[in-house]
């Protein structure tokens, strides 16, 4: 694995993850009906950091290996959805409309998942974490739109 590799991975992991800073939970989210299941809020960065450091390593390990170009199709595609939901749901308070940025998600993670076990056993396990987290993350997604059914998404403002 090329060390240089895994930290461009990083970089794109730490992008994604700036949107959490860009974007905070604050009172909003507090004030919202969750589900009981719901993970305490240490748990998030956590779970994300763990997350971030796991993919980066895979990415890093398959990159440039022969029969990799979907499993990097993949990398790309899951971090770009995970970069768009957070802005979605925390910023523009739109939890309907991150459900469908959600399910792309997942599929991404999955097929991302699916992918590098293709070219790498242990990128590929690097992967099911995620596929396991994002998979609870969805299942939260949809019970916080069921349980705040009047939960209105902020207006964008003309420009």
């Amino acid at each position: 694995m090329d060390i240089w590799l895994f930290f461009i991975f990083l970089a794109a992991t730490f992008g994604a993850a700036a949107t959490g800073a860009l974007f905070p939970t604050g009172e909003w989210y507090k004030s919202l009906n969750k589900p009981t299941w719901t993970p305490p809020n240490i748990v998030f960065p956590i779970a994300w950091t763990s997350i971030y450091l796991l993919i980066s390593f895979a990415g890093a390990r398959v990159a440039g290996a022969e029969g990799s170009a979907y499993a990097m199709a993949f990398w790309g595609m899951q971090i770009a959805f995970n970069a768009l939901w957070t802005p979605v749901f925390f910023g523009l308070r739109n939890l309907k409309g991150s459900l469908p940025i959600m399910a792309a998600l997942w599929v991404a993670v999955f097929g991302a998942t699916v992918t590098h076990f293709k070219v790498d056993f242990w990128a590929g396990l690097a992967f099911v974490p995620y596929l396991a987290w994002v998979s609870v993350a969805a299942a939260l997604n949809l019970q916080m739109v069921r349980l705040n059914p009047d939960q209105k998404a902020l207006e964008l403002q003309n420009l």
